[in-house]
């Protein structure tokens, strides 16, 4: 089935502080490098993208994506490397033009973008923008970087910066361009105003059964319909681990994932997490922990249900060990994705030689 090979499996960093082996919590520089060696890794087991977040809270080091991106392309030949969301909102879209053009030409054409409105809102203050304005500010920004991105020499005015006359900003990107996507998180605004720009559409999908959205994308083809605009990919992210067995997994992952989501919902108000929702989330919700035969069947089966072009995986959480995160990038790269293709073109499994291993 041809369209198998279409999908673009993805590979997200929030730039979550480590920890090695005995414990110890790795420094931001140490991190940093980790990000940068884990890209290597995603290229050398057949990841096609890696893609950095954007934050500005403790024990995140994910504020100069591109910067670590540049030093990535350095490294590698293949692998697509982008943003699993820029808050463009509180960038200025000349400056994320020339960063990304940039890379794109250190890259040799490999840059790509999603961006968004920001879930979390610490730029905000920190570079001195109102969020009264949190619509104002990502369309008119949004608006202003595809022009950058398409019709140079560009020509335009809003209301959250100085106009633009007749205006070159260099480097000229490729011929191809640079792919943006718009990342939403389930509002039915945010997924009108992807299909009015024209531009394809990742879906955050951080709770509760991936099928829920798929209202979501049949209003981003019937927006598209609208505008005239030609069908365009839909993309999926959640949050995951891949380890040898479904056991390990679960085990590994759930006082990371537990850690966060009491944070989070002490911040947002929300009932704190337990371990029947952990469960639940993994049986049929977001969380895409197992071994490789779960994590494919999940991901096969929100493809299906959601007609995706694109599934990307983030990979760290909390102080989630580096030897976990290395191991599930291996898994992912190396069974997870091969056996994706396997299931969506109805190929059957390949004899397990040792069988007795998922029993142990």
């Amino acid at each position: 089935m041809e369209k198998t090979q279409e999908i673009e499996f993805g590979l997200d960093s929030f730039g979550e502080v480590s920890a090695d082996s005995s414990g110890r919590l790795l420094t931001d520089a140490e991190t940093v490098r980790l990000m940068i060696d884990e890209a290597v890794l995603a290229e050398s087991v057949g990841i096609d993208s890696y893609n950095i977040g954007e934050h500005y809270r403790d024990q995140h080091v994910d504020s100069a994506g591109p910067v670590i991106l540049a030093a990535i392309a350095g490294r590698t030949e293949r692998i697509r490397l982008g943003t699993s969301v820029t808050v463009l909102s509180t960038q200025d879209p000349v400056r994320l033009y020339a960063e990304f053009a940039t890379l794109d030409a250190a890259s040799k054409g490999r840059a790509q973008l999603i961006v968004g409105r920001a879930s979390s809102t610490e730029s905000f203050p920190l570079f001195g923008f109102d969020l009264a304005d949190y619509d104002t500010l990502f369309e008119e920004k949004l608006d202003l970087l595809l022009h950058l991105l398409r019709d140079q020499p560009v020509t335009w005015s809003g209301t959250v910066r100085s106009a633009l006359v007749d205006q070159r900003v260099h480097p000229a990107v490729g011929a191809d361009g640079i792919p943006v996507w718009v990342g939403v998180g389930g509002t039915p605004e945010s997924v009108v105003r992807a299909a009015y720009f024209g531009l394809p559409l990742m879906i955050a999908v951080i709770g509760g059964n991936p099928s829920r959205f798929a209202g979501h994308v049949d209003l981003y083809q019937r927006a598209l319909d609208q505008f005239e605009r030609p069908r365009l990919p839909v993309g999926m992210h959640s949050l995951g681990l891949v380890a040898g067995t479904d056991e390990e997994a679960r085990s590994a992952y759930w006082p990371h994932w537990k850690a966060v989501m009491d944070a989070a919902s002490k911040e947002r108000g929300f009932a704190p997490p337990s371990l029947r929702r952990y469960e639940e989330e993994i049986a049929e919700g977001a969380l895409f922990v197992g071994s490789p035969e779960t994590v494919a069947q999940k991901i096969a089966t929100s493809v299906r249900a959601l007609g995706l072009s694109r599934f990307d995986l983030k990979y760290d959480i909390g102080r989630l060990p580096l030897e976990h995160r290395a191991a599930s990038i291996d898994l992912y790269g190396r069974e997870v994705i091969p056996r994706v293709r396997d299931l969506l073109a109805d190929r059957p499994a390949p004899a397990d030689p040792h069988p007795a291993d998922q029993l142990a």
